[in-house]
Order: structure tokens, then C-alpha cells, then sequence
């Protein structure tokens, strides 16, 4: 009773707003009705195993080319939007500038993403950031997201079992040397905690695939059971 007595005084004192926009909402971090309508959220058809949005699925179980050639590198993803001129300005101000009010409609959106899959994991772990460049950001934005996601799963977060050494930024690079510049950039500290578990793996955007697949490379080798992970965005690239 005191919590939502509390509850009522901030929504009096700070009225819900589109945390976009600024229009009038009727909770907070909800989007309203026109900044909703400007992202390409992700829904059916996709494949089924890395959620990438297909034209056609029969019976809602296709799998899209790469999957069919098992080029995929985690068991499942899926991915709230894609990535386009909307969910990019949000992405980076909130990535880059420091719009963590983003955070609560963008975890909505994902728990929303993971809908109609398995919800057996045991560990939410973000996608670690370098300790240099947390320091300069001062927060990892793969935690914001990951922490209200654990919470609705209810499932612990993990923030600490694996380490990131700093490397370049890989905004600009081609697959192939994201590919070579993220190897063996992570490192399991704790393999007690990961052991035996399944565990989603939490990260804003999926471009390439390289960062998701060398961190679920080096959880198998520590001694996890399975790797899946979910994303705000993820780039989807004309055929």
C-alpha cells in the first residue's frame, strides 16, 4: 500500500509521457500511439530459430537460408525491430547519449520479442563492455536492458562472470573483420556460474552476428548448456 501510495505522488508530480516524444501516455515508458507506429517491429512470419522476418513460413517453423545452413551462431534470437532510421536515433541516443529513459519501453518491446520461445533460461547475462569504455560511458546499455528482462523471466542477471578486453570500435567494419576483431575478446572469470546453465544473452542491436556468437563460443567452452539471445534491433539486409 505505501509503494503504490509512493507510486501515485510521482505519477501526480511527473505525468507518463512518450519517452520519445514527450506526448501524454497512460504509463510510463510506454510509447505513444504515433512514435509505436514508426518502428518496423518484428512479427510473424520470421524463422523460427534466429527470428529473421521471412515473407512466407508455412506452418510457422521455416528457417531462413542461413539457419538452414546452420551458419547461425547461437540455438535462437529474436529481435524487437529492425534496423532502420527510427530504431538507429533511438538506439545511439540511448546507447551514446545518455537517453537511459529509452531503456523501459525498449526491455518492454524485447520481453514482448520473446514471446513464442522457450522461457527455460536460467541466467540474463548483457553483453559485457570493455572497462575503458564503461568508464567513458559510464553505464553499459546491455544491462539497462537486461536487468527489467530478468526480472519479468525471473531468472538472475549476471553481470560479472565474463570480462571484455578493449578492442576498436566495430561501428565500420566489414563481417568479416568484426569477425576477426572480436576473437577472443571475452573471457569466462567465473565458469562456476555459467556451468551447466542455459543462458539468454541481452545486447541492443544484432548487426553481424560476431560478438553474440564469440561470447556464446567461449560460455560453451566454460561449460554452458545452451546460448540464445534477444535484441532491441537487428539488421535485416535486401536480397
Amino acid at each position: 500500500m505505501i509503494a503504490r501510495g509512493i507510486e501515485k505522488i510521482i505519477e501526480f508530480l511527473f505525468p507518463p509521457a512518450c519517452p520519445v516524444c514527450g506526448a501524454p501516455v497512460s504509463l510510463h515508458g510506454e510509447l505513444c500511439a504515433d512514435c509505436f507506429g514508426c518502428f518496423e517491429w518484428i512479427d510473424s512470419p520470421k524463422c523460427s530459430r534466429c527470428g529473421y522476418p521471412m515473407v512466407f513460413a508455412p506452418n510457422g517453423a521455416a528457417v531462413c537460408p542461413a539457419c538452414a545452413r546452420d551458419e547461425f551462431g547461437l540455438e535462437w534470437l529474436r529481435s524487437a525491430c529492425r534496423y532502420d532510421e527510427m530504431s538507429r536515433s533511438v538506439m545511439l541516443s540511448f546507447k551514446h547519449g545518455g537517453r537511459i529513459k529509452y531503456a523501459r519501453f525498449m526491455a518492454r518491446a524485447m520481453i514482448w520479442a520473446l514471446r513464442d520461445v522457450p522461457a527455460d533460461c536460467d541466467i540474463v547475462m548483457p553483453v559485457p563492455l570493455a572497462r575503458p569504455r564503461l568508464i567513458h560511458r559510464t553505464y553499459n546499455q546491455a544491462t539497462l536492458l537486461a536487468r527489467p528482462i530478468a526480472h519479468a523471466m525471473n531468472v538472475p542477471l549476471d553481470v560479472d562472470s565474463v570480462r571484455r578486453r578493449h578492442r576498436p570500435d566495430m561501428g565500420h567494419m566489414t563481417p568479416r573483420q568484426r569477425k576477426e576483431n572480436i576473437r577472443g575478446v571475452f573471457t569466462v572469470a567465473r565458469p562456476d556460474r555459467v556451468r551447466g546453465r542455459k543462458i539468454l544473452l541481452v545486447d541492443d542491436v544484432y548487426t553481424s552476428g560476431a560478438t553474440l556468437s564469440e561470447l556464446r563460443r567461449v560460455l560453451l567452452r566454460a561449460g554452458a548448456k545452451s546460448v540464445c539471445g534477444v535484441t532491441f534491433c537487428r539488421v535485416v539486409r535486401t536480397v
